[in-house]
Parts: structure tokens; C-alpha cells; sequence
């Protein structure tokens, strides 16, 4: 390995893609789960001879070539490693110490080792027990689009043709004086252009595919097919435990985009927005894009239940996902993949969705006008987007001739301007630092850690020790006297979950 990128990746830290093993005494089992949990995952780097802090300590250099052939023997035997698998550990010299590095490639196998299956979460390899986290592992690894799979026992009189009609006037609207094919094919052919009907090409068999029984399959027909499927609108404003309001949507995914869409406009404020010289809708722009993006990339196989939660700060989509990285998504790293390309060329022909990474790109734009706040697009088997809700919040107040008027009109050629401009008017506790803010009420490392999760609610509590310098433990006990005085709360579960943090607590006295 090259020096420079070892010592960057040294830098960097633990995490997804790398894990640092001391090896003090040997190899152990823990080498071995991180193997594992590197197939199942994206791959990685692993290094032997290095501290969990990037510390390099190094291994005996008379041991480095016998650790390295029973590294090979145990990654080779069925026995422990299942299904096995061919790496090439290298041995690497460092300001003279011996580090062997062991580059693992993402597989297309579901591996176990010591018949426990392992994956990676962050910097942490995890035991994968539960059937559901079992089958999402094997379903990201699939080599095909589970839309394409093929019913060949489904009729047309399980589809609902009486939407056909509608759908065609939807289609020819969207495309302007062009007109659209749609409008003059047949039930049948309609369906058959749309590419939900084909062929398995295992069996030789055709029939209607899952990707036509989610958009027009009958109610009891998608039940029996996908008996997991549906989606959870909450509204959760008073009562945070339970709900306010709450719709609970099993129905095709045309029925579906237009029920969320009225669940949004029944307790969404649409304020005021001009652009150009044409009034939009903002509340519609945002939830058409979340509700969109959750109807058109889920993983419906899946037995993970969607959801659409609006809160009194935020609202959110969450959905299973057949993920291919892991992260934040941003306008800047943003590399469009169709999870279901044949739902999403329906909706595009509809006008319910437009071209693939559009979504990402307009609620970057819309949401700084709606709340004064950036979105969150979270990549990983469960897919989230998280839009900041104020409101309190005005796009006029307070930018004068920054780009709009008392009207809130916005001038098309001066965006980007006026997205600078908002950012000192977000009029949310978000803009200030608890440090600076939580006198007598927080101490220092209280402060500081909730200045971190405000920046990013998915760090881990090892993340935040390793950016404090504080030891572990220290971290778990003030996180935990945070959260038994009300201020941090945990979202989720420990793997996937996310911080929020009450600042009511402190500061609505």
C-alpha cells in the first residue's frame, strides 16, 4: 500500500470501509467478524498492527508471514468462514514496523462466520440475528430489480383498468401538444409498453411483474403478494408518543401518492412563495418529492413498514432501500441510481415524479425557501429524507433587497443570492451553539456534545469520543444524563437510529 494514502486512512479513522486490529497476542475472532461484516457489506480495509485510535504498534516481524498463512486457512475453511473466500493480506513496512493489510472486496454472497452472520454499521461489526435484517442483507445483493419479477398466474382482472382512463389524460397533459402514445393503445397494450408485463427468463414464463401489481394491482391482490406493504402516515405534533393524526395506506401506488399528498395538505402551513412571476406551492414541491421518492425507490419485498411523519420541527419518509453506499447524499455527491426504474418511468410519464435526481436537487432549493433549512437525504437499508419544518419561519422577513420583497417575490436570476442571504434569518434555535448559550444550565461537555449531534444526529457515541478526546465511558455518562433530563432523545433503534435534541427543555421556561 502506498505510504500516503496509509497515512491518511490513518488519519481518517475507523470507519465503514476500515478497522484497525492491534493483534497484540495473534489473530483473533474479532479479525475474522470484520472480514465477514466487509463482504456483507461495501467492503473495506482492515490493518493488523494498528490501535482502535490509528496508533501504529506493529507485529512481530518473524510472525507476520506464519499470522498471515493462518489467516489464509481459516478465511479458506467452510467450516468457519461460509461461503469462503480468496483475499492476498500484503505486508506493509511502517516508520519500521511490520502492518499487514488485508483489502476486502464487497461480495455477492450473504457470508457468516462461525455460522453468525456479521454486517457493517458505521465503525462497528454487528450480529445480523433477526429474519427481517437477514433478508434485507440478501435482497441488496440481488443482482436484479425485484420489480421484474414475474407473476405468471396474475390476470388482467386482478389490475384496476378503471384507473387506465385517468392515467391516460394525466399523461397526455404532462406531455404538452405532443401528445402521448397511451392515448391511443388498448388496456393490454398500454400495460405491455409501460413494462409491466414480460417474461422470466428462468422459468420461460410471462406474466403481469410486481413493478404492475404496486401500481395497479387491486387492493386484495397486493395484500396477498406483498403482505408487508404499507404505508404509515403519522402526524405527530402533541402527542409525540403516539400521534395526532394517522392514516394507515395499503392501497396501489397511484391511490397512494395522492392520499399522502392530501395527508400533507391537510397539516402543512403553504406559505406564500413567488418565482419569477408565478405563485408555487412549496408545501406541494417538498411533499411531492418525499412522497415520490418514497413510492418510486422503496424496496417492496422488503417487510420493513414506510412511513411519513410529520413533527413540529421536521417531517420525515423513511422506507427500505437496496443501498449501494452509505451516508449523507448531497447536490454535490449526488449519483442517481433508479432503485425501480419501470415505477419510476410510470410516474414520470404521469408527471407525478420527473427526471432521476431532480428530487435531490429541488428540495435543496425549496426547502431553504419553505424553512430556511437544508434537507437530509440518509443512504442505507433504510432510506430517509428529513425536512426541517418553522412555522414561524417567512421567506420576507428580514432579507429586504436581498432577492425578496415584503411579498416574498423572488427574481429567478438572484437564487443564489438569496439562498445566502437566508441563512442569518433561519429563525430556528438550530443557528446558535449550546456552548455559547447554555450557561449555568449545561456543563461543558454536555454542551459540547449536543453542539455535535446538532451538527450531525447520526454520530455514534464512539464518533463523538474520538472528536471530545475523552474516553468512552465518560461520552455513555453524559449522553445518558442528557437523555434522563429530557434534552437528547434517541430516535430508532441503536444501529440505525438518530439524536434529537429538546432544547424546549433548556430555554421555554
Amino acid at each position: 500500500m502506498d505510504i500516503r494514502n496509509f497515512e491518511s486512512i490513518l488519519t481518517v479513522g475507523e470507519n465503514v470501509a476500515v478497522e484497525f486490529k492491534r493483534c497484540g497476542s495473534g489473530i483473533g475472532n474479532d479479525v475474522y467478524e470484520s472480514i465477514c461484516s466487509f463482504l456483507n457489506r461495501f467492503g473495506g480495509d482492515l490493518f493488523m498492527g494498528v490501535e482502535d485510535d490509528g496508533t501504529v504498534v506493529g507485529l512481530p516481524e518473524k510472525a507476520a508471514s506464519d499470522m498471515i498463512k493462518n489467516f489464509i486457512k481459516c478465511i479458506s475453511n467452510p467450516d468457519l468462514l461460509s461461503p469462503t473466500v480468496y483475499l492476498s493480506p500484503e505486508i506493509t513496512e511502517y516508520q519500521g514496523k511490520t502492518v499487514i493489510h488485508v483489502h476486502v472486496p464487497p461480495s455477492a454472497e450473504v457470508h457468516s462466520y462461525k455460522k453468525v452472520i456479521y454486517d457493517r454499521v458505521d465503525d462497528a461489526d454487528v450480529k445480523v440475528t433477526s429474519t427481517g435484517q437477514i433478508a434485507q442483507m440478501y435482497i441488496r445483493k440481488q443482482g436484479i430489480y425485484t420489480e421484474r419479477k414475474v407473476y405468471p398466474y396474475a390476470e388482467l382482472e386482478d389490475l384496476r383498468l378503471d384507473l387506465l382512463p385517468r392515467l391516460r389524460i394525466m399523461a397526455a397533459n404532462n406531455s404538452g401538444n405532443q401528445g402521448h402514445p397511451w392515448s391511443s393503445l388498448s388496456d393490454e397494450e398500454l400495460i405491455k409498453s409501460a413494462g409491466l408485463y414480460g417474461k422470466d427468463w428462468e422459468t420461460g414464463k410471462y406474466g403481469y411483474n410486481l413493478a404492475a401489481i404496486m401500481l395497479l394491482g387491486k387492493d386484495r391482490v397486493i395484500s396477498d403478494i406483498v403482505p408487508a406493504y404499507m404505508t404509515d402516515a403519522l402526524l405527530r405534533r402533541v402527542n409525540v408518543d403516539r400521534y395526532d393524526d394517522r392514516e394507515v395506506i395499503q392501497t396501489n401506488l397511484i391511490e397512494s401518492y395522492e392520499q399522502l399528498m392530501e395527508f400533507g395538505r391537510k397539516h402543512l402551513q403553504d406559505k406564500f412563495f413567488l418565482e419569477g412571476d408565478q405563485r408555487k406551492s412549496l408545501r406541494k414541491i417538498i411533499t411531492r418529492e418525499m412522497i415520490a421518492n418514497t413510492l418510486i425507490h422503496r424496496e417492496y419485498t422488503s417487510p420493513y413498514q414506510a412511513r411519513f411523519v410529520i413533527e413540529r420541527n421536521r417531517m420525515y419518509i423513511a422506507n427500505a432501500n437496496r443501498c449501494t453506499k452509505q451516508g449523507l447524499i448531497t447536490p454535490d455527491n449526488l449519483e442517481p441510481q433508479s432503485k425501480n426504474p419501470v415505477i419510476a418511468s410510470f410516474f414520470r410519464n404521469i408527471g407525478y415524479a420527473e427526471q432521476l435526481g431532480s428530487g435531490v436537487r429541488n428540495l435543496f432549493k425549496y426547502s431553504r425557501f419553505y424553512s430556511g433549512q437544508d434537507p437530509e437525504f440518509v443512504e442505507g437499508d433504510i432510506f430517509k429524507i428529513i425536512v426541517p419544518l418553522d412555522d414561524n419561519y417567512s421567506l420576507d422577513h428580514g432579507n429586504g433587497a436581498n432577492g425578496a420583497n415584503s411579498c416574498g417575490i423572488i427574481d429567478t436570476i438572484s437564487t443564489d443570492r438569496v439562498r445566502e442571504s437566508l441563512i442569518p434569518y433561519a429563525a430556528d434555535r438550530r443557528s446558535f451553539s449550546f456552548s455559547e448559550k447554555s450557561a449555568g444550565i449545561l456543563s461543558q461537555e454536555e454542551a459540547e456534545i449536543l453542539d455535535r449531534v446538532k451538527k450531525n444526529p447520526y454520530l455514534t457515541q464512539s464518533q463523538i469520543q474520538r472528536e471530545m478526546g475523552i474516553s468512552l465511558r465518560s461520552v455513555k455518562r453524559v449522553m445518558s444524563r442528557l437523555q434522563q433530563r429530557g434534552i437528547l432523545v434517541r430516535e430508532g433503534n441503536n444501529r440505525s437510529g438518530s439524536w434529537m435534541i429538546n432544547d424546549e427543555v433548556l430555554f421555554d421556561r
